[in-house]
């Protein structure tokens, strides 16, 4: 009975299900959507290429169903394609083609948006202008019911094409192109977006130009519009006083207050910005860092034709204001800039001193001396040296301008003006000197350098600060001798020698100087005794003074006295000689009147002599007899000094009875002997005083 009846089940199971799909019912789950196609009608088919149906043609319509139950959709008349939900990830952007509507014209890449709410009403987006081919509206993250019969949407995941069969990877194309510029993410610039790529721009004076990866900018490039104006690269920026297109955001927007085509001077600074990348694509480029120490000099590729502001005695070109094309007078303080790269080109100016070398194999940080060499010189002696040199050069901020004005930038002075210059005058300097001019009068060569050097480039804006000579070195290979490195030798003998006499004048110094120090040494240790015998010396020296002074002061009083007494002794002398002499005279005149009373003179001095022999304690005879010689007829000497020896020869010679006769010659003889001892007495009883001294003679 089973075996009976299952077919039977089984055809009414068939019945059951076959029965609505045959009265025209169908079914469309809540996640999809139900794409119509008539197979016919009484309206006819399309036309004018038209693939969809607003007026209930055979073809694809318009109109789509909803999830739920639908009626009324005949099998042999309509075809129902069942199609997903078109869903869009967050912060996902989901990219529209159109299969149908109006022809985009000549000069328009995308198709100009309608309102036809996100491409779910396809009725509206036909009926009011929509046209054909990508779209420049999107859609954001979200679930959209469309029409994928008329609309083909590409997202990150998946396509959704409907169900018109196509060429095989077409939209799988547009799908990896817009991967590949992550067209299907906003556009994130700094902080998580894309980083710039590295640009290799080396800094004067080897400062950092070193900038954060995500400090970047977006560079615009639109696809639509109107192409720029001849003549133009940068599409100028539109803005509107109660309109702006918000950054690219709103396509329509920019279109329609006169933007263009091309890369954009506008740019778009740190933020998210969704935009339709089949609309404008967007690059990133690290932002324009001026550091501390430069300055940058814009040089504009974009604006309007401005006035030369250099005046007339410039001819290296024209300087303009800021916004017109060319070089711009006001060159840009240290800062960053979100600058177009495309639209200008900022030249770095160090307003800080740099250096460049011209040393073979040598080079700054900035590279801008990198092909510079040592310079080759010929002497006036005909060595032929290389010559390493560096220079420090400073441009004023205010002329960089009309440094890159002159010459482009700051590589090209260098090497089509600075080079040739420093090259031929230290050619020149080498001409008109000796090799060991150059080894031993580097300060001055440096210094003549600098000077001369500095007005030359006065002329072109740069201040030369300093010239600095290297050692010269010598071209010759290392199996030949080196005639620098033989001068050096020689310089080095010269030196030692002149060290050397220094030194000996050094020793000599020291050694007097020890000299000194012993002899310090040696009066410190006996200090205490020069200072006891100094101290002596003084009391000895005011002990003697106190002394002369009392000797000075006792000898005036002596002398004083002295005189006085002297004086007395003087006056008391003549006295007692007046008084001798006086009576010597009486008593000589009483001798005389005895002598005449005797009528012989010789008798009476015969008498006194006798007295005087008599009271004498010498002997009468003597001891021994000296005979004196002499005639009779001989006078005696009155002048002789031995008186007493010729009055005895006259004595003798009266006892004899020699030659004394009365008025003959010996007794005249004895008178004049007489008077002399008279007189010789007479002197002899004179008072002499010498120093206060009273001599008085014995007889």
């Amino acid at each position: 009975m089973l075996l009976t009846w299952l077919p039977w089940a089984l055809v009414a199971l068939v019945a059951l299900l076959v029965t609505p799909w045959l009265l025209g019912i169908r079914y469309i789950p809540h996640n999809r959507v139900g794409i119509v196609e008539k197979l016919w009608s009484r309206k006819g088919s399309l036309t004018n290429g038209r693939i969809i149906a607003l007026q209930g043609e055979a073809g694809f319509q318009a109109e789509i169903l909803r999830g739920g139950m639908h009626a009324g959709f005949f099998p042999w008349q309509y075809r129902i394609h069942k199609e997903p939900l078109v869903m869009i990830a967050e912060s996902r952007i989901g990219y529209i083609y159109a299969r149908d509507g109006g022809p985009l014209p000549p000069t328009q890449t995308l198709a100009t948006i309608v309102d036809c709410n996100h491409f779910q009403d396809a009725q509206a987006f036909l009926t009011r202008g929509g046209e054909r081919g990508r779209q420049r509206a999107m859609l954001r993250e979200g679930v959209f019911a469309i029409n994928v019969a008329l609309f083909v949407v590409i997202t990150e995941d998946r396509v959704f094409a409907g169900p018109i069969q196509e060429r095989e990877g077409k939209y799988s194309d547009w799908q990896e192109q817009l991967k590949t510029i992550r067209g299907f993410s906003p556009v994130i610039v700094g902080y998580g977006g894309a980083t710039a790529p590295k640009v290799e721009e080396p800094a004067v004076g080897g400062a950092d130009l070193t900038i954060a990866p995500t400090d970047t900018i977006g560079i615009v490039t639109v696809h639509d519009g109107a192409p720029l104006e001849s003549g133009e690269i940068i599409a100028p920026e539109v803005r509107a006083e109660n309109r702006d297109h918000n950054y690219f955001q709103n396509p329509e927007t920019f279109l329609a207050l006169g933007g263009r085509r091309g890369k954009q001077l506008q740019v778009l600074t740190d933020g998210t910005f969704f935009i339709n990348r089949w609309f404008a694509t967007v690059e990133m480029r690290p932002k324009t860092l001026i550091p501390i120490g430069y300055v940058g000099v814009v040089v504009s590729y974009y604006g309007g034709k401005g006035e030369d502001t250099t005046g007339e005695g410039f001819r290296y070109g024209e300087q303009v204001a800021s916004g017109q094309r060319g070089v711009w007078r006001q060159a840009l303080p240290p800062g960053k800039y979100p600058i177009n790269p495309y639209a200008v080109k900022v030249e770095l100016v160090p307003t800080v001193n740099f250096v460049l070398r011209w040393i073979t194999g040598q080079a700054e940080a900035h590279q801008y001396d990198k092909d510079l060499v040592s310079i080759a010189l010929i002497t006036a002696d005909g060595y032929e040296p290389v010559l390493p040199l560096s220079l420090v050069l400073h441009i004023d901020y205010e002329k960089a301008p009309s440094v890159v004005q002159r010459f482009g930038d700051v590589r090209r002075l260098i090497t089509q003006t600075l080079d040739p210059i420093l090259t031929s005058y230290f050619r020149d300097v080498a001409q008109s000197s000796h090799m060991l001019d150059l080894l031993t009068h580097r300060e001055d060569i440096q210094r003549r350098a600098t000077e001369e050097l500095g007005k030359r480039f006065k002329e072109f804006d740069i201040n030369c600060i300093a010239v600095l000579i290297g050692r010269p070195e010598s071209t010759v290979g290392p199996e030949q001798e080196d005639p620098i490195e033989r001068l050096f030798d020689q310089l080095r003998m010269r030196r030692l020698a002149e060290e050397q006499i220094s030194t000996f004048a050094k020793q000599e110094e020291a050694a007097q100087h020890l000299k000194d120090l012993n002899n310090a040494k040696a009066a410190a240790e006996k200090q205490a005794e020069l200072t006891q015998t100094k101290i002596e010396i003084e009391v000895s020296g005011n002990r003697g003074e106190a002394q002369l002074a009392e000797a000075q002061r006792l000898s005036r009083r002596d002398i004083a006295r002295a005189e006085g007494e002297s004086r007395s002794r003087e006056l008391l002398g003549r006295g007692e000689a007046s008084k001798i002499a006086q009576i010597g005279l009486a008593e000589a005149a009483v001798s005389l009147q005895k002598i005449r009373a005797y009528g012989d003179s010789r008798l009476f001095a015969l008498n006194l002599v006798a007295d005087r022999f008599a009271g004498s304690a010498q002997p009468i005879v003597p001891e021994r007899l000296l005979v004196m010689g002499g005639g009779g007829t001989e006078k005696i000497d009155l002048g002789s000094s031995n008186v007493f020896s010729q009055f005895l020869t006259l004595l003798l010679a009266e006892k004899s009875g020699l030659g004394m006769t009365e008025g003959g010659a010996g007794v005249a003889d004895l008178e004049k002997l007489t008077a002399s001892l008279a007189k010789k007495f007479e002197q002899a009883l004179t008072v002499e005083t010498t120093a206060g001294t009273v001599i008085v003679p014995e007889s």
